[in-house]
C-alpha cells in the first residue's frame, strides 16, 4: 500500500511548516548564545552533507552500472547535471543560507520570521507569472493580499523602526528579503526543471559543500572571518548539526520539494505563510514573549488567505489517501 500524491503533499506541507517554525524559534533563542550565524551555516551544510553525500555517491555508483548510465555531476556528489545543480544549488542552498544567516548580524530574528517566509508567496507569484506563464485566479490574488496584511500585522510594529532608517536594522531586512526571493526562485525552478525531491536536495547540498565550506575554512583560518566553533560547547554544536543540517536541510528540503510537486510553487509558499504567526506563538509559549491583539488578528488573516489561495475554487471531491502511486512519485 502506497500513499496517494494528495497524502504525500499534505504530509510534506505539515513537516515543512513545523520545521520552519522551529527554525525561527530556535534562531531567536540562539541569538545570544555562542555560535555566530556563519558558524551555524557551516554546521548546517556539514550536518546535511554527512547524511546526503554518502547516499548520493551510493546512488551514483549504482546508476553507473545501469544501462542508462550516470547523468549527474560534481564527481557523483550531485545526481543532477551540472547546469541544474549550479542553478538550484546557488539559489536554494548557497545564496539562501548566506543571506539568511547574514541577516541576523543586523536585524533580530523577529524580522526574519516575517520577511523570509512571509514574503515568499509574493516572490513566488511574480516568478511563476514570469517563468511559468502562470495566471493566478482572483481568489489567489485576494488570498495573497490577506496573507501580506496578516504578516504586516504580526511584525509591522517591529518593522516600522527599520523603515524609518534608524540604525543598521534595514540592512538585515534587505538580506532577509533577498533570502526569501532566492528560496522562491528555487521553488519555481524545481517545478520548472521537474527535479525530484531527493535529487534536488542532494544537488543543493553538494554545491554548498564544495563552495561554502572551503571558503569558510580559508577565511576563518586566515583570521578574516571570526569563528566561535572552538569555544562553543559540544552540545550546542551537535544540536545545530542535527537540527540545522538533518532537520532543516535533509528532512525539510525533501518535504518542501515534495510539497511543490503537489501544490505548485505559489500555493506551497502560501502554505509556508503560516510560519510567521506560528513562530510568534511559539515564542510566546517557549520564550515568554508577550501576546498582542495584532498577533491574533494577523494569524486569522493569514489562515483566511491560505484558505482562499490553496483550496480549490470548485468542489473536486475528496481524493482517497491511499491509491496507486502516480507517475513521477514512485
Amino acid at each position: 500500500m502506497r500513499f496517494s500524491p494528495r497524502a504525500v503533499g499534505l504530509a510534506s506541507a505539515l513537516v515543512t511548516v513545523l520545521i520552519w517554525t522551529a527554525f525561527i524559534v530556535i534562531a531567536r533563542a540562539s541569538a545570544q548564545r555562542t555560535l555566530s550565524p556563519f558558524d551555524i551555516a557551516f554546521l548546517r551544510i556539514v550536518g546535511a552533507s554527512v547524511v546526503l553525500m554518502p547516499w548520493a555517491l551510493w546512488r551514483a555508483r549504482r546508476e553507473r552500472r545501469s544501462p542508462a548510465g550516470f547523468s549527474g555531476s560534481l564527481g557523483g556528489l550531485s545526481p543532477l547535471p551540472l547546469r541544474p545543480t549550479l542553478v538550484l544549488g546557488l539559489f536554494g542552498g548557497l545564496a539562501y543560507a548566506v543571506l539568511a544567516y547574514s541577516g541576523f548580524f543586523f536585524a533580530p530574528a523577529a524580522h526574519g520570521s516575517v520577511l523570509m517566509p512571509g514574503s515568499l508567496p509574493l516572490w513566488a507569484s511574480l516568478l511563476s507569472i514570469w517563468l511559468l506563464g502562470d495566471r493566478p485566479p482572483a481568489a489567489r490574488v485576494f488570498g495573497l493580499g490577506l496573507i501580506l496584511l496578516g504578516d504586516l500585522l504580526v511584525g509591522g510594529a517591529s518593522l516600522l523602526g527599520a523603515l524609518s532608517g534608524q540604525g543598521t536594522v534595514w540592512k538585515g531586512d534587505l538580506l532577509f528579503m533577498a533570502a526569501s526571493s532566492c528560496w522562491a526562485t528555487y521553488s519555481v525552478l524545481v517545478r520548472r526543471t521537474g527535479a525530484d525531491a531527493v535529487r534536488a536536495t542532494m544537488a543543493v547540498t553538494a554545491l554548498a559543500l564544495l563552495s561554502f565550506v572551503p571558503v569558510f575554512a580559508l577565511l576563518t583560518q586566515s583570521g578574516l572571518l571570526p569563528t566561535r566553533l572552538g569555544s562553543a560547547p559540544w552540545g550546542e554544536i551537535v544540536f545545530q548539526l542535527l537540527f540545522q543540517g538533518v532537520g532543516s536541510v535533509v528532512i525539510s528540503g525533501i518535504a518542501f520539494t515534495r510539497m511543490i510537486q503537489y501544490f505548485g510553487p505559489v500555493r506551497s509558499t502560501m502554505i509556508t505563510a503560516l510560519v510567521p504567526g506560528l513562530s510568534a506563538l511559539g515564542a510566546v509559549w517557549l520564550l515568554g514573549e508577550p501576546m498582542y491583539w495584532n498577533l491574533m488578528l494577523g494569524l486569522a488573516l493569514v489562515t483566511a488567505g491560505i484558505a482562499a489561495g490553496v483550496l480549490p475554487s470548485r468542489p473536486a471531491g475528496w481524493l482517497p489517501l491511499f491509491s496507486k502511486p502516480a507517475k513521477g512519485l514512485r
